[in-house]
């Protein structure tokens, strides 16, 4: 089979409801604490993309059962520092830098010498950022570099750390709050605004842990040595995965779609009101509590009058996995739209600000990227494409396969997108979606 796919037609106006695959900062959470957690825990709608498969196939090699049944995946934890590696092991995170991250916290105590690898995407990414607390907390970490491969070889002799998080990453943050669970005390932490999936997490497993909220931060004390209980939990769909279809029926003509079960975690919604701003039609129904987290549904209408914005930067944290197509919604409104201080953006599974000024440029979309993290993009109401287009050498990027994907079907032209599986690290399901609506693809 072909590694690329062909797009020759845009998506013709649809009217459909939609479920997108579950979380993946969820489920990789789910399984990681059950992993550590006393007794069998059951996993409902797990998402089982590669990333996730990856992180399963090494939990696995720490000794964790994990069964995969009909509805659900049974995972039998064996609580805190309950893992039984061989004295060395390597474990594999592939794509994955949520994985790779708090798998490391996770092996603070272990007793073995376990190396951390992964695919070339995430053997670039800096590690500094979680290996520094590490060391404080008393973990034996060796790497070239600060990235992977990464060889960590856990201590008896943990003590908790004072920590500071400056860049809003919610993988730091969790981190050091997972090494904590393995640490005697109270580890305390004054966190910039991220992601709260871990905290909301431990309030439901009733792990110790005060939050206090401030304008710019949070302060977030973990005590440790506390086990924890079993637990059943039902993983939700992703924003992320629902951002595609989100931009998808903002652009097309005379379309609606419902995307039913999404999780509406405040601290995710940078996009939906990024693109509020931006005259969308969104609409939230049927908001539900779970277990900490928001859940409903997406409700989205064609937008002819998109307008351009200065995006707040406040929103910067909660849209960071979903600014690749803001760009392309940008590039159809009114105006020129400017975001700042996007950072963070370069530091993904590719350099995404870069990547994404390159395939506007390519598009015929005037951007500029100023002071090193800032992109000004000179939007086109009338924006269609005739032309052909290649997507290559991307560092297989999921979210640049799919932004070049949504691009096609919205604005026309004949693309070739290359290395179509990448995917499968976050939407197996992509494809088979957009083939559901409508879409025609050559494979």
């Amino acid at each position: 089979m072909s590694d690329f796919i062909i797009i020759k037609k845009k998506l013709k106006n649809f009217k459909k409801k939609i479920y997108v695959n579950s979380d993946k900062s969820l489920s990789i959470r789910a399984i990681l604490l059950a992993s550590q957690a006393v007794g069998v825990s059951k996993i409902y709608n797990l998402l089982e993309s590669e990333d996730v498969i990856n992180a399963i196939k090494a939990l696995k090699k720490l000794g964790i059962k994990i069964i995969k049944k009909k509805n659900f995946f049974e995972i039998y934890g064996k609580g805190l520092n309950g893992y039984s590696p061989k004295k060395k092991e390597t474990i594999y995170a592939g794509n994955s830098g949520t994985f790779g991250r708090l798998i490391l916290s996770a092996l603070i105590k272990t007793n073995a010498n376990v190396k951390i690898t992964g695919d070339k995407s995430l053997s670039k990414r800096d590690f500094y950022r979680i290996i520094e607390p590490l060391r404080k907390f008393g973990a034996n970490i060796k790497s070239k570099n600060n990235c992977l491969p990464i060889n960590i070889e856990g201590s008896k002799f943990l003590r908790p750390i004072k920590y500071i998080e400056k860049l809003g990453s919610a993988q730091c943050k969790s981190a050091v709050m997972i090494a904590a669970l393995n640490t005697p005390g109270i580890t305390k932490i004054k966190a910039k605004k991220s992601r709260n999936h871990t905290e909301l997490f431990f309030k439901f497993l009733k792990i110790p842990i005060l939050v206090k909220k401030k304008k710019f931060f949070d302060e977030i004390h973990v005590a440790g040595l506390k086990q924890f209980k079993n637990f059943e939990y039902n993983i939700p769909g992703d924003i992320s995965s629902a951002s595609f279809f989100i931009a998808l029926t903002i652009l097309s003509e005379n379309s609606q779609l419902l995307i039913k079960n999404v999780n509406l975690n405040v601290t995710r919604l940078g996009i939906i009101n990024i693109l509020k701003m931006m005259n969308a039609k969104i609409y939230i129904k049927n908001k539900t509590q779970y277990k900490g987290e928001t859940i409903g549904d997406i409700l989205v209408k064609s937008s002819k009058n998109l307008k351009a914005i200065n995006c707040p930067i406040k929103f910067n944290t909660s849209a960071i996995d979903e600014f690749l197509i803001i760009f392309l919604v940008a590039s159809k409104a009114k105006g020129v739209s400017i975001f700042k201080n996007l950072e963070e953006l370069k530091k993904k599974e590719s350099n995404r600000l870069l990547l994404g000024s390159k395939i506007l440029k390519l598009i015929g979309v005037k951007n500029k990227i100023e002071k090193g993290d800032n992109i000004r993009i000179w939007g086109n109401q009338n924006l269609e494409l005739e032309g052909s287009y290649s997507i290559k050498d991307y560092m297989k990027d999921h979210r640049i396969m799919a932004m070049a994907t949504i691009s096609a079907l919205t604005l026309g032209g004949n693309w070739k997108i290359y290395d179509k599986n990448s995917i499968n690290t976050s939407f197996p399901d992509f494809i088979k979606i957009l083939k559901n609506i409508g879409a025609k693809f050559v494979e």
